[in-house]
């Protein structure tokens, strides 16, 4: 945790390590039982709405130009080393000079399609939304030393947990990990916070992470195999905070052939292709 906040304050970010003592005071609902310390954004943090976020975008390229087809892409249409386009479910061909794999979950199949294999899995995640008779002023969002994490939304909070390495197999159906919230998350939530002992679950939803299984992040840019089809796979659930980021290195790929405002090349397949994993500590 000091290695993060010294790589955070270094690019800027106003982060602050807080002592168990400092976590009390400024949290006296939170049990600081267990805990060494804590690490908090103080300005220019918080959440949104992901689905409002990607809507926005989408708005915002509709009107510079940008053409969305609602269609699934059926494969990949390659000659030799050389994507020429996609086809779609439709029977509908599109060709293009550049083509981008950003499929998520879908994506290990559409490389396959050209020979690659993309070591990107399919993993499912549940998320809990409930109500406590708890007043917790000045909630941030908190992620416990065990990977549970929740925050305030609306009159509530929602809440999660990575299932264990060995309960978490590659899935695609959307049945909400129940036995997850009763049996390990609503332990860990009161325990960390006495008062959310009498949570009463709302609703639950699930979804799914496109899981990078070498390192839990982004494989973006070319591969060696292909010359114009670039990857932007294995967001491992950090899909929403890097997407402009990574958006914008795409596009300078297209435009200059290499990165300008980002290097992102240790990102890229060569770490992958040589089993070299970019580790990131405190990954929730």
């Amino acid at each position: 945790m000091q290695s993060n906040v010294r790589v955070q304050q270094q690019e800027g970010a106003d982060i602050e390590l807080l002592s168990v003592k400092q976590l009390k005071q400024r949290y006296p609902w939170m049990n600081t039982s267990g805990l060494a310390g804590g690490a908090l954004g103080v300005s220019g943090e918080g959440w949104l709405d992901a689905y409002g976020m990607m809507q926005g975008m989408r708005r915002k390229a509709i009107a510079l130009g940008a053409t969305y087809c609602s269609a699934s892409v059926a494969g990949l249409l390659h000659e030799g080393d050389t994507i020429k386009g996609v086809s779609l479910c439709n029977g509908e061909q599109v060709h293009a000079s550049t083509v981008i794999n950003a499929a998520g979950t879908g994506a290990k199949t559409l490389s396959a399609s050209v020979g690659i294999e993309l070591p990107v899995e399919s993993r499912k995640r549940s998320v809990f939304y409930f109500k406590s008779p708890a007043a917790l002023k000045n909630c941030p969002m908190v992620i416990d030393p065990s990977g549970a994490y929740f925050r305030p939304e609306g009159e509530g909070f929602i809440t999660g947990i990575s299932p264990e390495v060995d309960d978490d197999p590659e899935c695609y159906d959307y049945d909400v990990q129940h036995e997850l919230f009763e049996n390990l998350l609503w332990p860990l939530l009161a325990e960390r916070v006495p008062g959310f002992e009498a949570l009463r679950l709302q609703r639950s939803w699930a979804g799914h992470y496109d899981m990078n299984l070498i390192d839990q992040n982004v494989i973006i840019g070319e591969h060696p195999a292909i010359k114009n089809l670039l990857f932007a796979n294995g967001f491992s659930g950090h899909g929403m905070q890097q997407a402009p980021a990574v958006g914008r290195a795409l596009s300078e790929l297209i435009v200059y052939h290499a990165f300008k405002t980002l290097d992102l090349s240790r990102l890229g397949w060569n770490r992958i292709i040589e089993q070299r994993p970019l580790i990131e500590q405190n990954v929730v």
